[in-house]
């Protein structure tokens, strides 16, 4: 095979021969020491995904990248030879910068250690932006459509790499590589078309034995590999996935590259067993004595792999009867009784056997009047109105015959019902007082109130759009209807964020006290380590208040601009730093409900709008609360908007690509627009009065609403106590703390009530003591702005009461409590 060097670099490399050929070793005795080996360990194979012509200039130009070899391709229009042939660039002895942040069998930065060989081939990829966002090379938002390779052009390759090979004898079968194997976070390249079966039947590179394969093939379809050992053998194999037991997208990255690799024909993302079998067939060939110790920790596992603890429940008792001996206490008293949540005249309860029983069920100490018998496979729905009454109500199994058999009681959470008509004019202050308001040019609200697991109080008050971009009033301005769409900014972390993780920590998914590392393994560094996932939930984690990415002029620096959710988390989790230390003060951040985002996705391997509306929103009924909305069909005119001229404050704040229209169904905070896609943990969600409504029951019922079960009500307890040293900080939620947030929850909360804020204009309350929920939303930064005389921007909807929540809290207690 014959090399030729490109013109640029001929003259230079003879100018470095000649001078080396001055230097001689004539004056030094040699003593050969067998103690070396061969600095080449690594041959990694990329795409130039450019043709010939462009790829010169990328890889022979100044201030560009380089390659130890290029291989053209057949028919490239800026090819200029007839005859294919290869281009050395680099020598072999010289350090060419290809892989870039790397790592492979224990090794980083492969530049240092490895050839590189950049084959001309140029796939076609497209993102979709209107998916949820992740900037990953094998993101589900990302199609490739990658040609086949040129045969004559991977004949030169193949020659290629059986010469470098016979050169640096150190490169082992498996460090024949591909780029996207050694970075397969940033990069896809050669891509699935790359013949790598070929090239290993001409002696170049790694694969498995079909017969191998199909043994661990069938293993595997019995008893699956646990997520933590997938990433061991791979780590083991050679790929730089670090063991966390969660199918992170580091993870998913890494199985597309290998299946890009070995599996071409199946490139998806996911670890089936035929991807794990590959695998395992790799090492048993390659590294035996590797293999031995994962195969012996896969059987521990299989065997001692224990049943599900966490089992989906319907409603807020459903349960078996008698109950299995194992559960049974000593204390005979305990045994086949049940509390639940209800009304009076309210409820229901629904039987089902799988053979013929008779029942004794009492609620509330009286027997009920159910079927004698109860038929096998035939379910029994029996009202309950007679029976409850406000509050905690018992349920006790007395006896289920014959002996042996089961009956399955399921009792649901209760429902909200509308009574807004019983309650006419018992809010005639509020409504003075929000009315009086939009009179006097405030832009719009709509009230809510829930009490006893009724709606008492429904109004929309004035527009969902009111005035120009200039601060006019609109001549035909939008009135704001009782279920217009609200951006409710911060709210996001309560009922978005808090409420995933609440869920979370009931299917043992998540751990509050573990160290954040935990789940993101980046997460390290200058005190990372000391931080835990309570931490953040409580803001106690000391970080700032927030990181402007959108803006390259930020405190921190142009390094932390950033416009790619992907980049944004990246540097979350290990670039920006801690404002005081862990614990010292709690200090209310977007930052931290940011990283908490972005562990409910590595966890549950979902966007954070994925998971809330298929895990929560969707199964609750709820199809007004949702991220993006203008993505997902909704319309304008259904949303209440916000900031006249976007994100300028009236034309004061600037920076690259700023929005100056009015926002109306995005997002209005900067990083979850800018930096985040528009899906962020502390900001991003839209709701209406209703479906917030339905959230706020599902806290008052203890988690759960309907047949719908969230989380236990211990787990709510856990998460809406107060912070030992700030009692105004729950996990995730703000507290009334006896007063100390007045002016938000107003004067007459109780010392457990809980809920949130929006800097959009909305705020709500969840108060157990009083089995009472309001939700207070408004546009109050729809509206024109002046500049203060210390330079604040003031929002003219922020200068009215109904814009600061506190009076119309008051008003609506004083009413709810004088009509008791």
């Amino acid at each position: 095979m014959t090399c030729t060097f490109l013109k640029p670099f001929s003259v230079a490399l003879l100018a470095l021969f000649a001078v080396n050929s001055c230097s001689t070793l004539a004056d030094y005795e040699q003593m050969p020491s067998a103690n070396y080996d061969h600095r080449i360990k690594f041959l990694v194979m990329h795409y130039t995904a450019i043709d010939y012509g462009r790829s010169v200039e990328v890889l022979v130009e100044p201030k560009g990248l380089s390659s130890h070899y290029l291989v053209p391709e057949s028919g490239d229009p800026s090819y200029p030879h007839d005859d294919l042939k290869i281009f050395q660039l680099v020598d072999e002895s010289e350090r060419a910068w290809h892989a870039g942040d790397s790592h492979w069998q224990g090794r980083t930065d492969l530049n240092d250690q490895s050839i590189g060989i950049e084959i001309v081939n140029i796939p076609q990829c497209e993102w979709d932006n209107s998916s949820p966002a992740s900037r990953a090379e094998h993101g589900e938002n990302r199609l490739c459509v990658y040609p086949d390779y040129d045969p004559q052009q991977i004949a030169k390759v193949i020659d290629l790499a059986q010469d470098i090979l016979a050169r640096h004898p150190d490169i082992h079968p498996t460090a024949v590589v591909g780029h996207s194997d050694i970075t397969p976070t940033r990069k896809n390249d050669p891509g699935p078309r790359f013949p790598w079966y070929q090239l290993y039947q001409q002696g170049v590179g790694a694969w498995y034995e079909q017969d191998t394969l199909a043994r661990y093939w069938k293993q595997f379809n019995q008893h699956p590999v646990n997520t933590g050992l997938l990433q061991a053998a791979f780590n083991a194999y050679g790929y730089g996935v670090i063991e966390t037991g969660i199918y992170d997208e580091t993870t998913a990255s890494t199985v597309s590259a290998f299946q890009m690799h070995f599996l071409p024909w199946q490139v998806s993302g996911k670890a089936d067993s035929q991807t794990t079998a590959a695998l395992f067939a790799l090492l048993e060939k390659y590294f035996p004595n590797k293999l031995e110790a994962l195969w012996q920790r896969h059987q521990t596992e299989v065997a001692a792999r224990p049943t599900p603890t966490w089992q989906p429940k319907r409603g807020q008792v459903d349960a078996s009867f008698p109950e299995p001996e194992a559960q049974r206490s000593s204390r005979k008293l305990v045994n086949d009784k049940a509390a639940f949540k209800s009304y009076r005249g309210r409820g229901e309860l629904v039987l089902s056997s799988k053979q013929d029983v008779t029942a004794v069920l009492e609620v509330n100490g009286e027997t009920l009047n159910i079927a004698t018998p109860l038929l096998a496979g035939k379910t029994y729905d029996y009202s309950l109105q007679r029976r409850t009454q406000n509050g905690i109500n018992t349920f006790h199994v007395k006896s289920v015959q014959p002996q042996g058999a089961a009956l399955d009681v399921r009792i649901s959470y209760p429902r909200l019902i509308d009574a807004t008509a019983d309650y006419r004019g018992k809010f005639d202050e509020v409504d003075r007082l929000i009315e009086a308001d939009v009179a006097n040019g405030f832009p719009g609200a709509v009230l809510l109130v829930v009490k006893d697991g009724k709606v008492i109080k429904h109004s929309a008050y004035g527009y969902a759009h009111r005035y120009d971009e200039q601060g006019q009033p609109l001549p035909n301005p939008t009135p704001m209807q009782p279920d217009t769409l609200f951006d409710v900014a911060s709210n996001t972390k309560a009922f978005a964020t808090s409420m995933a993780m609440m869920q979370l920590v009931e299917r043992g998914l998540l751990d509050v006290n573990k160290p954040i590392y935990f789940y993101l393994p980046e997460y390290r560094g200058n005190g990372r380590e000391a931080r835990t996932v309570k931490d953040l939930l409580n803001h106690h984690s000391g970080y700032a208040p927030q990181v402007h990415f959108f803006d390259p002029d930020n405190k921190l620096g142009k390094g932390f601009y950033s416009l790619q959710k992907e980049k944004t988390q990246r540097l979350m989790a290990t670039r920006v730093p801690f404002d005081v230390g862990n614990g010292v003060r709690s200090t209310y951040s977007d930052t931290n409900f940011m990283l908490l985002g972005t562990i409910i996705e590595r966890i549950t391997g979902m966007s954070l709008d994925q998971y809330t509306e298929r895990n929560i929103y969707v199964p609750l009924g709820l199809h007004d609360t949702l991220f993006t909305p203008l993505r997902k069909g909704r319309q304008a005119p259904e949303i209440a908007a916000t900031e006249l001229q976007g994100n300028t404050r009236g034309g004061v704040v600037d920076f690259p690509g700023v929005r100056t229209y009015t926002l109306r169904g995005e997002v209005h905070d900067e990083k979850a627009f800018y930096a985040m896609d528009g899906v962020a943990g502390h900001a991003g969600l839209f709701s209406t009065a209703p479906d917030l409504a339905v959230l706020i029951q599902t806290l008052l019922n203890g988690g759960g609403y309907g047949d719908v079960h969230l989380f236990e009500a211990s787990v709510l307890d856990a998460f809406t106590q107060p912070h030992q040293n700030e009692r105004t900080f729950g996990l995730g939620w703000r507290r009334a703390a006896d007063g100390q947030l007045r002016w938000h929850f107003g004067p007459y909360a109780s010392h457990q009530a809980f809920g949130h804020t929006g800097w959009t204009g909305v705020a709500t309350v969840v108060d157990p003591a009083l089995d009472l929920g309001i939700i207070l939303l408004t546009n109050a930064r729809h509206s024109p702005t002046s500049e203060e005389e210390n330079g604040a921007i003031e929002f003219l909807g922020k200068t009215f009461e109904t814009g600061n929540y506190g009076s119309v809290m008051t008003a609506v207690y004083e009413a709810v409590l004088e009509t008791q």
